[in-house]
């Protein structure tokens, strides 16, 4: 029996508490098409209702609307995909994943109401992943995507999505009643740095001669500036946990993320990471011990110029040795964010190494080419082809990311200069250090600020004691979104279980640029999901939906 086909009879049943089904078998839609049309009643539904212009999270319209969902869930998980093609039932599984996911935050994770980052609107910049990092609420403020001056249109939309600011700042602080209090106190920044963007916002010369914009926008951060008040005056009543616990964040790695790994994989895991990138990096150190050191960029000129030699190199690199197709869409989206010369004092982690060589952050920086053929040549899937939903793309954009910081550095792009292959392992061992704090306090084992501390204190060379700002906003953001903070071990731990596969079949005629190709085709979907689509490998998949079919999660989700 098939996984829909056996979760339609659990459903029958009565096993997941929910209504039983009028229609026979028989006149359950069971075609690809009929999941497409799904597809598009889940997404429109996922989108709240409006309460004064703003979306709406209040416990009364999630109760009212509770019903609804379980009538899509239900739709969703009657239909039997029996003899559809393996790219479809990975469509089928991507759905499956974000009902699960808004199952999830509804009966657990509850962002309108234990964390108050979730009711932050404007958004300076886009995101290197294919959506914001970490639970973002529907009335979001893209400055990033308007052309000043701004015409009729471009100002109108602005007004109104300036004026969802008050309105959801005034349901806030009715719907937060949480008592997570570490989310709480961090989320209190992120809402004040929101005021202080407001504010850069009239310095705009399109904005400032507009007084109806600059109207918008003062009425926004006086809300904001009495959102940031009243939270910091909450904050003394604050003293929960704000983790999920082991067991729900197991739950929702699998069914959620479509991680096939538990907590306690994941503590292993990273442990193993850790503990690799050092003594790696002791090798290295110790075979260049008679190579010159590096030398950091001292100036605007030295730094741009280094930029510009880094990032000739890297294209060149994966385009004269054949490690992926370099579509013409590359050079520009690498370019548009070389960096710029910043002085040491200053730096933190990420810059500490781009000043001195940049090769390793602009592996890293594969999200943008990812991001640059999303809107260049999306997927043909309509389930595919936009951002997955509550960052279920982590463990393929950011492990991928990560991964190829490695797989580059093996493939030779270091042969110039083998000093550069000591940032990449204290890259490795700080990815491995912040995730493993992550993972302790969503087991409520530490604080957040206890969990800083092993981010902090096992990334070498103590790069990251320099700027603190990076390490409350990394560990914010873990706390904020379970299984983010260790999606860039464990995605590259499932990226090379992928291409170990891959190879494996294909040993005789394996080409790493095929491998690339392939993966860039399928679209950022989990790597779980990847895995089966490149290879006809299921084990992954298997592994999570029999862990759903026997109901091991404590919730009885």
């Amino acid at each position: 029996m098939s996984f829909t086909k056996t979760l339609s009879f659990l459903i029958i049943l009565g096993l997941f508490g929910c209504q039983k089904f009028e229609k026979e078998p028989s006149e359950f839609k069971n075609k690809y098409s009929d999941l497409v049309s799904l597809f598009k009643d889940w997404r429109a539904f996922e989108k709240p209702p409006l309460l004064n212009g703003a979306p709406d999270y209040t416990a009364a319209t999630f109760k009212k609307r509770w019903p609804q969902f379980k009538t899509l869930q239900n739709e969703l998980l009657a239909i039997d995909t029996t003899g559809w093609s393996i790219p479809q039932q990975v469509d089928y599984h991507i759905v499956w994943a974000e009902m699960n996911g808004f199952d999830f935050n509804h009966k657990t994770l509850k962002p309108w109401q234990r964390d108050p980052a979730f009711y932050k609107v404007l958004w300076m910049s886009r995101s290197d992943v294919p959506a914001h990092e970490g639970p973002t609420n529907h009335g979001t403020l893209e400055v990033w995507t308007y052309d000043f001056p701004l015409n009729q249109t471009s100002k109108a939309k602005l007004i109104k999505e300036l004026k969802v600011i008050p309105e959801l700042n005034k349901q806030a602080k009715k719907n937060l009643t949480g008592n997570a209090k570490d989310l709480w106190v961090a989320g209190i920044r992120d809402i004040k740095t929101q005021a202080e963007n407001l504010k850069s916002l009239k310095s705009i010369s399109a904005i400032k001669a507009d007084n109806n914009i600059t109207q918008a926008i003062n009425q926004a951060i006086k809300s904001t500036d009495d959102f940031a008040t009243w939270l910091e005056k909450e904050a003394k009543t604050k003293d929960g946990p704000s983790g999920i616990g082991k067991e729900n964040y197991t739950w929702y790695l699998q069914n959620v993320h479509l991680v096939p790994l538990t907590w306690q994989d994941e503590v292993m895991l990273l442990k193993r990471e850790l503990a690799r990138a050092w003594s790696s990096l002791k090798l290295e150190e110790h075979a260049n011990r008679n190579l010159p050191e590096l030398t950091a960029a001292n100036s605007p000129e030295s730094y741009d110029a280094m930029a510009k030699r880094s990032a000739n190199s890297l294209l060149g690199f994966l385009k004269n040795q054949n490690i992926v197709t370099v579509k013409d869409y590359f050079e520009p989206a690498l370019n548009a964010h070389l960096g710029a010369y910043i002085p040491e004092a200053k730096r933190n982690f990420f810059t500490i190494g781009e000043h001195y060589d940049a090769r390793p952050l602009y592996s890293h920086f594969y999200h943008w080419f990812e991001l640059a053929r999303m809107d260049n040549e999306p997927h043909q899937s309509e389930i595919r082809k936009g951002p997955l939903l509550y960052n279920i793309f982590d463990s393929r954009n950011e492990g991928t990311a990560t991964a190829v910081e490695e797989m580059f550095m093996d493939a030779g792009l270091y042969k110039d200069d083998p000093r550069v292959r000591d940032i990449v392992y204290i890259m490795i061992a700080q990815r491995a250090a912040r995730g493993l704090g992550s993972l302790y306090a969503h087991a409520n084992q530490m604080t957040m600020e206890e969990a800083g501390g092993i981010h902090s204190e096992y990334t070498p060379r103590g790069w990251m004691k320099t700027e603190k700002e990076l390490l409350l906003f990394e560990q914010h953001l873990y706390l904020r979104q379970p299984g983010y903070g260790t999606s860039y071990i464990t995605g590259k731990y499932l990226l090379e279980a992928a291409m170990a596969d891959y190879a494996r079949l294909n040993e005789g005629d394996f080409e790493v640029k095929e491998f690339f190709d392939q993966l860039n085709a399928i679209g950022n979907i989990p790597m779980s999901l990847g895995h089966w689509e490149m290879t006809g490998v299921n084990n992954q998949v298997k592994q999570i939906t029999n862990a759903f079919e026997t109901d091991k999660n404590p919730n009885n989700y």
